[in-house]
């Protein structure tokens, strides 16, 4: 394994990284590919399964109902989740192991559902996936401070990014094709072998790929020694919350441009297919320019990351948001499959950028040792951003309006973060830590 990484460190893009901080940039490598697929092919593939007129089948606006309360359900879930899990990691020696049980039974849950047939307990599989994914994220974000130092925050962040876009196409290549040659399409693979195809490659991908963070981590900063319970998690969670809503402006003031900001950055980017197809754009068009915005968006995070040598984060974070608040705007004009292209390669620019430097940003102004608790509040933030772009997008279109105004009014939502943000930077960084 340490060979292998050591193959990898000579390439030019990847030298210089120390074998804990490429060992951390793999795993973005290895969860990218899961939320990829997640994106593009696993809500065609439950729809191609619940759909129909057979006994136990049902029609497509409640199949677009059921998919879409299960993301809200694992949503809520998460959020709930996402803190104790933090709290619980920050114990000496913790971190480590929930991470690897967590990955563990994500990777399961994901292979699994390339087999499941009935679309009840592919959505409850399905479900179960995105709760271990997301918390392995939350731990994984924490180890940042683990696993470099600040200085290098910046750049080591946006590899995470960088390298996870990319990576996740290769086992989403093989996704696709076999896709492609299912019966939605040449008809070549029957419905259980190309879903199969989809979900064991990246599960193996998922796996293969965090083998050598799980080997090489070593947890740096926790907290002392004491009673490690999932009630005392959220006694420290609340105090925590009260401490930031009293003292900690910085962090306050940053979470809440984040939410901002980020609910635009998530809404566009869920909701890429649903703007193609209200527009009736060639639905494989889409796909290809998705997986063509993965690349782009591999560039622009390295363009980034060495932009964080001459630059401070909080100067990089306002250009990013700068360019979706213009993105969201250039949405109001879109209607053609060129125009959707360009809008795909503009995400790309910025989509990696914006999401690796906040991550860093918020490494550098709370507490190193209660890292997990503080990216499990994080967490809350993130997701429940996701309730407050959907809300906008539905009631513009309950009210009559088309998906272009829809998308386009998230563009207040990013002249918010930066007013929030540009607050935040002002506000002096206490990292001091309550008790429970």
């Amino acid at each position: 394994m340490n060979q292998i990484l050591r193959v990898l460190n000579r390439l030019k893009p990847l030298r210089g990284l120390t074998q804990q901080e490429l060992s951390w940039v793999l795993y973005d490598v290895g969860n990218s590919a899961f939320i990829m697929l997640a994106c593009s092919l696993i809500p065609i593939w439950f729809k191609g399964i619940a759909i129909g007129t057979a006994p136990g089948q049902i029609d497509s606006d409640r199949a677009t109902a059921y998919y879409s309360l299960a993301i809200a359900l694992s949503t809520v879930l998460v959020a709930l989740l996402g803190p104790v899990i933090g709290v619980l990691a920050d114990h000496e020696g913790m971190k480590k192991r929930i991470f690897t049980g967590v990955v563990c039974m994500g990777v399961l849950a994901c292979l699994f559902n390339g087999f499941v047939t009935g679309w009840f307990v592919f959505l409850a599989v399905y479900v179960l996936a995105r709760i271990c994914y997301c918390g392995s994220q939350t731990i994984y974000d924490s180890m940042l401070g683990d696993i470099t130092e600040e200085d290098r925050m910046d750049v080591v962040s946006s590899f995470g990014y960088a390298w996870g876009y990319l990576g996740s196409c290769i086992p989403f290549a093989v996704a696709l094709v076999a896709y492609v040659l299912g019966p939605d399409m040449a008809g070549i693979l029957s419905d259980g072998v190309s879903k199969g195809i989809g979900f064991s490659v990246t599960a193996g991908w998922w796996l293969l790929v965090t083998l050598p963070l799980i080997k090489n981590y070593r947890q740096k900063n926790y907290v002392e020694a004491e009673l490690c319970s999932v009630k005392n998690a959220f006694g420290k969670i609340f105090a925590t919350l009260r401490h930031i809503a009293r003292y900690d402006k910085k962090v306050m003031y940053f979470l809440i441009a984040f939410f901002l900001y980020i609910d635009g950055v998530g809404t566009i980017i869920d909701n890429c297919i649903n703007i193609g197809t209200d527009l009736n754009l060639n639905t494989v068009g889409q796909v290809v320019f998705l997986l063509a915005t993965q690349v782009v968006a591999f560039g622009g995070s390295l363009v980034f990351a060495r932009l964080s040598h001459k630059y401070s984060t909080v100067q990089l974070l306002f250009v990013c948001i700068g360019g979706y608040f213009l993105i969201s705007l250039y949405i109001f004009t879109l209607h053609t499959l060129a125009q959707f292209a360009i809008l795909a390669f503009l995400v790309g620019c910025f989509q990696g950028s914006i999401q690796s430097l906040s991550r860093s940003y918020y490494s550098k102004i709370i507490p190193a040792e209660n890292s997990g608790e503080y990216f499990g509040i994080y967490d809350i933030f993130c997701k429940g951003a996701s309730f407050l772009g959907s809300a906008v997008l539905a009631a513009v279109k309950l009210a009559g309006g088309s998906i272009n105004t829809a998308v386009g009014c998230l563009a207040i939502f990013f002249a918010l973060g930066f007013v929030f943000l540009r607050i935040a930077d002002r506000q002096e960084n206490l990292q001091k830590q309550p008790t429970a």
